[in-house]
């Protein structure tokens, strides 16, 4: 069994690490170091902190996920996904309440992966992972109104309604020169890989946004007149004072982030692991996401995860091993520590247009509109997930989702699963056994159940004891179809085979796989049957039948 913790570094070094991979690692992290940057920037402004935290984030968050991950080629830092969820802690509880938090979150997906959860996490479904990226696309998007209007307004509401009628009743203060910035940089931002593939258009966008801002071209709000100037250090890790209620409090918002944070590297993982033929390590990269967010909690940072668009560029661009990803920290560190100054030149319209860019890409409105378009229970849980998120929040939306997906889920194996009569001429089947023209005796009848047997077929066993003759004193039942069965089905099962006994009737079990019979001997039916009436083909049942009448 692969060890519950074991990083990819590691692995990379002891089969040898060559010169020329070391030249590709090398470029990739550089290029994937400057697309970081404004990401990094904008996500922490988006989250309602300042520009810092997020080149924090990026350096130990990533630092960490690169060094103790379970991807070869993983780039973590702060993400989109991250942003409506830190800008409702820190309404709710401060920053304080967001570094509790960050660290209870990194405890917990420690726990995940060293109980083995990694592979549980990627079963959550696919309609409420796109309900609550498309909703949180949709808050960003929403949530960059303000700076990408230049409109004058007091702080935004966190609620989404509340939210839109400030924002609607301010559009007389638009202020056009931040407009004619926002637009262009979200031009710049889309069109600019024409140009280079290599060097991101949302650089390119803050570059010159930046500039026009030096030589007084135009007079907008920037990260400087709004933040100040960003340091260029990087503080010693401190922790909050603890208590027991703020530990209950924040368990909450900790298991968001942990649940999303689990989601969103593991799905990156997944994504890179397609693009370089590759298998990543859940678990460890579970445990490696936890210490990189108690990581970030402790200096100060934000949430971090695994960042499929970085980790994608980074493939794209040659990276193969755990190094690009601690190349793409260094050229981060440098930055902020010899070039943090300039950003505060950067105008708040041009960010506000490259996550606006951002929130459209991580829409999946294609994906959206797919799901509508099929199956009723996953458009509904897609549309409950999507609007929770919006007009409630995440927590919810999360919580609510899952229980509704795992209720539609069962009302769909409700629905497959059934106990039906085999009364007259059987037809042959595919598998084991022929039943054509079986000469069974006026008293026996047979009965098929299909599907899992759980607590949510229950009224159907009661069905069956109502509805077999009186006449019928022997009922083969027939189990082939049956995968598993759980406690109820067990209990509700063993009932009505008391049922039958209290009405003398005779049972014979048939087709009983190797996993449901070893589920019956526990629950005491093989001795409430007898063994000798339980059978593996259903022609040896119809034979005792046939050979005691």
């Amino acid at each position: 069994m692969e060890p519950i913790f074991y990083p990819k570094l590691i692995s990379t070094f002891k089969k040898g690490y060559s010169r020329d991979q070391f030249t590709g690692d090398l470029m990739a992290g550089a290029i994937v170091g400057v697309v970081a940057l404004p990401l990094a920037i904008a996500f922490a402004i988006a989250s309602g902190v300042s520009p810092e935290k997020g080149l924090i984030t990026a350096i130990v968050a990533g630092f960490l996920i690169s060094v103790l991950g379970g991807s070869r080629v993983q780039i973590g830092g702060p993400t989109g996904a991250f942003v409506v969820i830190v800008a409702g802690i820190i309404a709710n509880y401060g920053m304080d309440g967001l570094i509790i938090s960050t660290i209870m979150a990194g405890i917990m997906m420690i726990v995940f992966g060293l109980l083995r959860l990694g592979a549980v996490i990627k079963f959550v479904p696919y309609p409420l992972t796109v309900g609550f990226t498309s909703g949180i696309a949709l808050l960003i998007f929403v949530s960059q109104i303000k700076d990408f209007l230049g409109l004058t307004t007091a702080e935004l509401p966190a609620d989404f309604s509340s939210k839109m009628n400030v924002l609607l009743s301010a559009l007389h203060t638009v202020h056009w020169p931040a407009v004619f910035l926002g637009i262009g940089s979200v031009l710049v931002t889309i069109y600019w890989k024409k140009v280079s593939s290599k060097i991101p258009g949302s650089l390119i966008a803050l570059i010159i946004g930046a500039s026009l801002i030096a030589f007084g071209a135009v007079d907008v709000e920037t990260i400087g007149s709004k933040f100040g100037e960003i340091p260029n250090r990087i503080s010693l890790p401190g922790m909050p004072v603890l208590t027991w209620d703020l530990i209950v409090m924040h368990i909450g918002p900790a298991f968001t982030i942990a649940l999303l944070g689990s989601i969103e590297s593991l799905l990156s993982a997944v994504v890179a692991d397609g693009m370089i033929g590759g298998r990543h390590r859940s678990n460890t990269e579970l445990i490696a996401q936890g210490i990189a967010n108690i990581g970030s909690g402790l200096f100060g940072g934000i949430p971090a995860t695994g960042a499929i668009a970085r980790t994608a560029t980074n493939v794209k661009n040659g990276g193969r091993t755990p190094v690009a990803g601690i190349v793409h920290v260094i050229v981060l560190l440098i930055i902020m520590l010899f070039a943090g100054k300039w950003a505060g030149l950067i105008p708040l319209s041009v960010l506000a247009g490259i996550l606006m860019v951002v929130a459209y890409n991580m829409s999946e409105w294609r994906s959206f509109v797919s799901i509508l378009r099929g199956s009723r229970y996953d458009a509904l849980v897609l549309l409950t997930t999507f609007i929770l998120t919006v007009v409630v929040d995440l927590t919810v939306a999360i919580q609510v989702g899952m229980v509704l997906a795992a209720l539609l889920f069962m009302k769909r194996m409700s629905d497959v699963s059934e106990v039906k009569p085999l009364v007259g001429s059987l037809e042959e089947e595919h598998d084991d056994v022929a039943m054509v023209n079986l000469k069974l005796p006026a008293n026996c009848s047979v009965y098929e159940i299909t599907g899992p047997m759980f607590f949510g077929v229950a009224n159907k066993f009661k069905e069956l004891t109502h509805n077999i003759p009186d006449r019928s004193n022997i009922v083969i039942i027939r189990m082939r179809r049956v995968p598993m069965i759980d406690a109820t089905g067990l209990h509700n099962f063993k009932a009505m085979l008391h049922d039958f006994k209290h009405k003398h009737k005779h049972i014979l079990l048939s087709g009983v796989n190797d996993s449901v019979a070893a589920e019956l001997k526990r629950a005491g039916i093989y001795e409430l049957v007898g063994k000798e009436n339980i059978f593996a083909q259903f022609d040896d049942a119809v034979q005792k039948v046939i050979s005691q009448n």
